[in-house]
């Protein structure tokens, strides 16, 4: 079946060359916007948002009059990609680096880490990373004012929602944005939910200050992709039945799963993943130092590297 659309891209390596300061294009682009009160990042999986903000926390920490930042994750994994990065190194003016005794994103009741999220704040630590269930408990017993020279980071804020009467995270951004004088730092891949309910009210949204990075912004900056074809095919049933009869891993190949919010999705995207690793064939190992997938090749045991942008741990940064 011939392809739809056919793009050609420059690959021209600007999306992973690295600045004076360490910073990679994307990370560059949001870091001119650091001075905005309201800033939403829209950019792609591996594009560097976790390391964007850190750079941004940094300066809003150390020029902009913010005593402490509060980063929310959607579960305790993608925690650790705020672990200590040191990036001095690499030419900027200061290190990231958490105090692990204030990382809440560790195992234990969400209702049980409200007091010490109380304690944090209260506290002469500059940096709490905990999930969005743990800041929605926090914030039914922490005044507004308490969040007041803060910086609220929320990772995939596509979890938020307008429907402020339904959501207790959009409850909590509109009503800190309004009784408060905290800064704040969206990020999402996808600005959008699958619901049909907007992420913002547009009197809300208005306040932002966006910085947007697109997929091609990405794909052309890559040193070697050269082009890109887009075909149809339908199938019945469930997309992890059928994917086999597309998947040609003889080409490089990017699988887009289906976002968690969209119908097609199982809502267990690591499962997802496993599933599709499993019809290609058996993993023998994982490297170190890269975080890629070598996986054996059912039909010819032809050995197929896959890197997992899935993975929310550290390897995902690895593999970018």
């Amino acid at each position: 079946m011939p392809n739809i659309i056919d793009v050609t891209y420059a690959h021209t390596g600007e999306s992973t060359r690295t600045n004076q300061y360490g910073m990679r294009e994307m990370q560059e682009k949001a870091f001119a916007a650091r001075n905005a009160k309201y800033l939403l990042i829209k950019a792609p999986p591996a594009s560097g948002k976790s390391r964007a903000l850190m750079f941004i926390a940094l300066d809003k920490l150390e020029h902009q009059g913010i005593k402490k930042v509060i980063i929310a994750v959607p579960e305790r994994s993608i925690g650790s990609s705020f672990k200590r990065t040191e990036l001095k190194q690499n030419g900027f003016f200061a290190d990231w680096i958490p105090d692990e005794r204030y990382n809440l994103c560790t195992a234990g009741t969400d209702e049980s880490k409200v007091t010490l999220f109380a304690k944090i704040l209260d506290s002469d630590s500059k940096i709490l990373i905990c999930t969005h269930a743990t800041l929605r408990y926090a914030y039914e017993e922490v005044e507004e004012a308490k969040f007041n020279d803060c910086l609220l980071a929320i990772d995939e804020f596509h979890h938020v929602s307008a429907d402020k009467e339904n959501s207790k995270l959009g409850m909590l951004l509109h009503s800190i944005m309004t009784k408060s004088n905290a800064h704040i730092v969206a990020m999402t891949g996808s600005y959008f939910r699958g619901d049909g309910v907007p992420v913002l009210s547009p009197e809300d949204e208005d306040k932002f200050e966006k910085v947007t990075y697109n997929y091609y912004d990405q794909l052309n900056g890559y040193n070697y992709l050269k082009t890109l074809g887009i075909g149809y095919h339908f199938y019945q049933g469930k997309y992890l039945n059928a994917i086999n009869e597309i998947l040609d891993t003889d080409k490089k190949t990017i699988l887009h799963i289906p976002n968690v919010n969209s119908g097609e999705s199982t809502k267990e995207k690591y499962n997802e993943v496993d599933t599709i690793l499993d019809n290609i064939g058996t993993l023998e190992k994982q490297d170190n130092e890269t975080g890629v997938l070598f996986v054996k090749r059912r039909t010819d045991g032809k050995i197929i590297k896959v890197a997992d942008l899935v993975d929310d741990s550290s390897n995902r940064e690895k593999n970018s």
